[in-house]
């Protein structure tokens, strides 16, 4: 199924057909792909009275499964190529444990395209709205399946209004930044090392920032960090030399980032502070708000890596050994 034919009504119905009422729920990929996938396990952790979830790299699935795996369970995969070995290796074992299996890739005809799962293939260019791509889908499925488990479920009407709103947010909030990106491409394209920090659901765009934007796609050594944990040791090494970047989220843990941006004003002098608060994210209702910051940030990461590649030179599909070498 092409992800501009998903209809999520249809899909949850398949889900209770084939696997009645679901209990946990696995996220399973590697590097980037994994990283799409952990605010959607955050929003079921907080949001759902009837499933748990996990976020878990592919290999580490196969190795150590769940010992609750199985009929209840729904394993959803992403590999945006289709065909990393340990993640195909992941949604056959979800099969075979009889859990409803979900795999996104954007490669037609990759292995993840199989009808042995319940394959949805996205687009990934510019214009790919948020509804069409792993996160905004992973949103859209359970906000159903929370909705039809629990009655006393709030957020319905929220996330699916957050998940039509996000898209013009995004759109407005990386014109704004541009210029902000230019600027701090301009002065740190060349840094010895970066700290990027974030919280709550968008946690994992720093991780993803670090892993895919800098490391990969930059060869820049950098380090992320949850900011709350920032006070619990990485601290100290602050000083007027270290260059930080904050993604400070709006919601429920903004005061986590709100007080790393306290000790940055007073003890740093190279950082740079990334507001989901400048954006226009109060169009998003409150009680929801926190599940958008994860698309709104991987957008800025897009543009600041993209930045600092125009300053640099070194192209974004350059490897050294991804793809080059066996590994």
């Amino acid at each position: 199924m092409h992800a501009s034919e998903f209809n999520v009504e249809k899909f949850v119905d398949i889900i209770e057909k084939e696997n009645g009422t679901i209990s946990e729920v696995y996220f399973v990929a590697c590097g980037g792909s994994l990283v799409d996938l952990y605010s959607s396990c955050y929003f079921i952790n907080r949001e759902s009275s009837t499933m748990t979830a996990e976020w878990i790299t592919s290999k580490e699935f196969v190795l150590t499964p769940p010992k609750k795996l199985g009929k209840h369970s729904v394993v959803i995969i992403c590999s945006h190529g289709g065909n990393t070995k340990e993640t195909v290796e992941a949604a056959e074992l979800g099969v075979k444990e009889g859990a409803f299996v979900i795999t996104y890739t954007h490669t037609p005809g990759s292995a993840c395209d199989s009808e042995k799962f319940h394959a949805i293939v996205y687009d990934w260019e510019p214009e790919t709205l948020q509804k069409d791509r792993p996160l905004g889908l992973n949103y859209s499925i359970i906000n159903e399946l929370i909705h039809r488990q629990e009655p006393e479920y709030k957020l319905y009407e929220g996330m699916k209004d957050g998940i039509t709103k996000c898209d013009a947010i995004i759109r407005n909030a990386t014109k704004k930044f541009q210029n902000k990106a230019w600027n701090f491409a301009e002065h740190y394209y060349n840094a010895p090392f970066l700290y990027i920090m974030a919280s709550g659901s968008a946690y994992a765009q720093a991780y993803g920032f670090a892993i895919c934007s800098l490391q990969e796609m930059q060869w820049m050594d950098c380090c992320y960090l949850d900011s709350a944990e920032y006070f619990h040791g990485p601290f100290e090494v602050t000083d007027k030399d270290h260059i930080y970047i904050l993604l400070k989220s709006v919601g429920k843990t903004r005061m986590i980032d709100e007080r790393a941006e306290v000790f940055l004003n007073k003890y740093a002098e190279k950082y740079e502070i990334i507001d989901a608060a400048d954006c226009g994210m109060d169009a998003i209702d409150d009680s929801c708000v926190d599940y958008f910051n994860a698309p709104l940030f991987y957008e800025m990461s897009v543009l600041y890596r993209t930045a600092i590649q125009n300053k640099s030179g070194h192209p974004l599909d350059m490897r050294r050994y991804m793809g080059v070498v066996e590994y």
